[in-house]
């Protein structure tokens, strides 16, 4: 079945075609450049981009790949901005209702779950760690079909913190990638707290934020570098601790590190090195490009879902962050 993704929950607008097999078209537009000068996303100004940008992309798609060689349509309707969302979720339906052809709506944290299936074969359980600008997760998933939450966050989640100890150091935006490139240039040599939650495998930034706020203010700015570092060093390691309770308790032996955080390469390295290499547990990763915010995922998902006759009809029910 041939499905076309439409991804808008936020500031990047995806669009893409999965023919059952692999991609066969993909778009991506991103906004940062209206929004950087803010120092995070303005809501009001991502669904406008959206309105604006969508119409052509499509366009643009279309010249590749025809609609009448599209099967269904999948959009992402929740969670994210419930602007960004309306935009994409409303056109799809317009599409659908135009063209005739089949409409369902798509997690998008399931989507970044199952992302991994564009370039590889996992084998069934694993466990899926989320870590995105708004959520941090684990998931136990076991088919396309069913997944269960382990732990969420309960505060900041880790791509915030990314972001806010960003804005503190005078960075640019998107945080992120910035206080990656700055981490390298120092030593992880800060001792920076990490949250007791017991045996829970739910997520908490907001005490490591706040500690590197004070470090800030007592250190100056000659530190910064070996301060991103060891953030950076604290983060790996809060997500080291639950993944490894939760193989645990679960007793899987694989992991997939998905999000937008998990395009950050040297997060990436060091749980493949503390995961498979130490500790024998399988890990994957898909591409940094399938991290982000993408239509490839949710024509995939969508797929998976149109072909085992779960279609939606207009209006569907959209959900914010």
């Amino acid at each position: 079945m041939v499905v076309l993704g439409i991804e808008t929950s936020c500031d990047d607008t995806g669009l893409a075609v999965w023919d059952g097999e692999k991609i066969v078209v993909s778009y991506k537009t991103g906004q940062e450049e209206f929004h950087r000068r803010f120092g995070g996303i303005v809501p009001e100004i991502a669904s406008r981009k959206h309105l604006e940008v969508l119409p052509t992309v499509f366009g643009d798609l279309l010249e590749k790949f025809p609609l009448d060689r599209i099967d269904g349509i999948a959009v992402t309707k929740g969670p994210g901005l419930i602007g960004s969302l309306l935009v994409g979720v409303k056109f799809a339906e317009a599409l659908s209702i135009a063209s005739e052809k089949p409409l369902v709506g798509v997690d998008h944290l399931e989507a970044h779950v199952y992302s991994i299936f564009i370039q590889e074969h996992v084998p069934f359980p694993y466990i899926a760690l989320l870590a995105s600008g708004g959520h941090t997760c684990l998931f136990l998933v076991e088919d396309f079909t069913k997944s269960s939450l382990l732990g969420d966050t309960r505060d900041d989640a880790c791509g915030e913190a990314f972001d806010k100890v960003a804005k503190m150091m005078g960075l640019g935006y998107p945080g992120g990638p910035e206080v990656e490139r700055l981490a390298k240039k120092g030593r992880p040599i800060i001792k920076l707290p990490i949250p007791d939650l017991g045996d829970s495998l739910d997520f908490s930034f907001s005490g490591l934020k706040t500690a590197v706020l004070y470090t800030l203010k007592e250190l100056g700015k000659d530190h910064f570098p070996d301060l991103a570092a060891s953030f950076q060093k604290t983060v790996f390691e809060i997500l080291l601790d639950r993944v490894l309770k939760a193989c645990e308790k679960t007793g899987v032996k694989r992991v997939v590190f998905c999000g937008g955080v998990a395009a950050n390469r040297t997060l990436r390295e060091a749980l493949k090195k503390a995961l498979e290499e130490e500790r024998g547990v399988s890990f994957y990763a898909p591409s940094p490009y399938l991290c982000t915010d993408n239509g490839d995922m949710i024509a995939f998902l969508g797929e998976k879902r149109l072909s085992k006759g779960v279609v939606e009809t207009p209006p569907l029910e959209v959900y914010p962050n």
